[in-house]
């Protein structure tokens, strides 16, 4: 009965913690305004395109704009100032993976 116990304990908060992970896709539905649902648009006209970008770039640049101070970056920080560390890794991990 202890086993079973256990092993439902493991699986209720394994449950959990995939149900609190961040969303990556969904997070980043807001960001294929200006970059395109599949993340090949120059944003504004002016940006890279994402696309084809590694998570840990896409992260490095998350975390950047959410610092940044020049006034022509202040539309992301605008747009990332409110995401977690752990939200900008989904965000990244979701768009490096789009094809």
């Amino acid at each position: 009965m202890k086993k079973l116990t256990l092993l439902v304990s493991i699986l209720a908060l394994s449950a959990l913690s995939l149900a609190a992970a961040p969303n990556g896709k969904a997070l980043s539905a807001k960001c294929a305004g200006c970059h395109g649902v599949d993340f090949s648009k120059h944003a504004l006209g002016r940006s890279d395109v994402v696309k084809g970008w590694s998570a840990s770039k896409i992260e490095a640049a998350l975390r950047d704009y959410k610092t940044t101070t020049e006034s022509d970056e202040l539309v992301m920080r605008t747009e990332v100032k409110n995401f977690s560390n752990a939200q900008i890794k989904a965000i990244a991990k979701y768009i490096s993976s789009i094809k």
